[in-house]
């Protein structure tokens, strides 16, 4: 992995990957050992030790860990890898000290898919146990919120569950990370762990638009659920959209948009000319060819206007908004490239609307007291997907171009599903989903949500990635021309 900032320098990644070390937490223990593949972004801990609270009392695991401080989440999958031997236990561990008997808790998976957790207050003293939970979970999750730990789990693609929570009282600079035990000499257990996330959560009295988290480009292998991070930056880096070539990721950051070059890992100014306050709201058209975008003019009131212009930049983008009229939205261009879409503010409220990109004509697709955004035509033009609150939970529906035959396509209200992107062959839905902690009306940033996916032709959607953000994660179309991935931002904050 490696990491850069929008202006594109680059920096190393440790041999431990996210982690600051790992190490067997009994000294007469050897064997441990942690193997980090930075190209696959795979974490390999193999041990042997008696586990959580073994038998004389104290800890024998090989654990990896990295000091936090304050809030945290730390999450991550089990990966499934043939050329492991036999699986012993694993999970994930907070600890004051990395001695063997320091004040700790723990959330074990056993080898049986057993769940246990297992504390210990203070340094020496005696350690509780409690099973929780039998659900053989391949993705679990830890996370402190002003001094309560809540361990979750799930089978990938189902959503995580509160297995445990607890108000264990240690110290606010701790050591969090993945552990293993269970093994012998001769077979020493092991486990790999895929999309591992240590995340710094904003804190809970931040202003929204006005303090920003750094970002995580990633890219998603739909199939698989592989994920890997492109780049951090410690600016706020929003909606990638893929090229038609393959080669580039364009987003925005700060009002400006850049390339990533997927072949170097190079970043690049894009030349918007006089548009230099563009919103996370641009996407490029299904030939190729043009790039629309959403820029917010000084003198209309700072209002969302959108523009086109060559995939490649100019210093002269083509207004297609009117000026005077209130916020537009871009979501989508049609595949003749003679309209875009977007989210309209018209009449006191939002409503999808086209708008001809050579007369600059605006046609109201949808009027409803209720908000109707994130719309995008489908690569043959057949249908307009959008999301609307309409049904009292934001879900995904679809329309004919000329906004007939509005029809809904989710219907699970444990969730709020916004911006649907539709693959180019036409097969996958994928969008963002957040839980009902979010008003239906509101996509802000920095929530834990998932990407979710279904077959274009109907069926129950899935979870194909579980991460830490929101607005700006996945507003747009991004796609990998083959479609098989996509790429997406996630969130964090510095831990020192």
């Amino acid at each position: 992995m490696a990491s850069c900032n929008s202006e594109g320098e680059r920096f190393s990644m440790n041999p431990y990957g996210q982690f600051d070390n790992a190490l067997d937490l009994q000294s007469q223990v050897t064997d441990g050992l942690l193997q980090y593949d930075e190209s696959l972004q795979l974490y390999t801990l193999t041990a042997t030790g008696a586990g959580v609270a073994g038998e004389t009392g104290r800890d024998d695991y090989f654990f990896a860990w990295k000091a936090v401080q304050g809030d945290f989440i730390l999450r991550a999958e089990l990966h499934s890898d043939p050329d492991i031997p036999g699986r012993g236990t694993f999970g994930l561990a907070v600890r004051n000290t990395i001695s063997d008997d320091s004040g700790m808790i723990s959330m074990a998976v056993g080898s049986n898919g057993t769940m246990s957790l297992v504390s210990r207050n203070s340094k020496g003293g005696d350690s509780n146990t409690e099973t929780t939970a039998d659900l053989n979970p391949d993705v679990i999750e830890v996370e402190r919120v002003n001094g309560r730990f809540r361990f979750r789990a799930a089978r990938f693609g189902e959503p995580l569950v509160l297995v445990a929570e607890s108000e264990a009282v240690l110290r606010n600079e701790l050591h969090a990370g993945l552990f293993v035990s269970g093994g012998s000499p001769e077979i020493p257990a092991s486990a790999v762990f895929r999309n591992v996330r240590i995340v710094k959560p904003m804190p809970e009295d931040a202003v929204q638009y006005q303090q920003y988290l750094g970002s995580r480009m990633e890219v998603l292998d739909v199939e698989s659920g592989m994920r890997t991070i492109l780049f951090d930056s410690e600016h706020s880096v929003q909606a990638p959209n893929w090229t038609v070539d393959g080669k580039r990721l364009i987003y925005n950051s700060n009002g400006y948009l850049y390339n990533y070059h997927l072949d170097t890992g190079r970043i690049t100014y894009l030349n918007t000319g006089f548009a230099i306050s563009n919103n996370n709201d641009h996407v490029i058209s299904i030939d190729g060819s043009l790039l629309a975008i959403s820029h917010h003019v000084a003198e209309d009131n700072n209002q969302s206007t959108i523009y086109v212009l060559p995939v490649d930049g100019s210093d002269e983008p083509q207004q297609v908004t009117g000026t005077g009229l209130g916020h537009a939205f871009l979501h989508g261009i049609s595949p003749d490239n003679r309209f875009v879409t977007f989210t309209g503010w018209r009449n006191g409220k939002y409503d999808i609307y086209i708008a001809d990109i050579g007369t600059m004509e605006e046609t109201q697709l949808t009027d409803t007291p209720f908000l109707d955004d994130g719309s995008e035509y489908t690569p043959d033009g057949s249908y307009i997907y959008f999301n609307s609150n309409r049904s009292g939970a934001m879900q995904i529906w679809r329309m004919k171009p000329d906004g007939s035959e509005q029809t809904r396509v989710t219907f699970d209200e444990n969730f709020n599903d916004w911006f649907p992107h539709i693959s180019p062959d036409g097969r996958k839905i994928l969008f963002l989903s957040y839980g009902t902690d979010v008003e239906s009306g509101d996509h802000p940033f920095y929530k834990h949500v998932t990407l979710r996916m279904m077959p274009a032709d109907g069926g129950e959607p899935r979870i194909v990635a579980y991460l830490y953000g929101g607005q700006g994660t996945i507003n747009v179309p991004s796609w990998s021309p083959d479609s098989k991935r996509v790429a997406f931002v996630s969130n964090s904050g510095r831990f020192y």
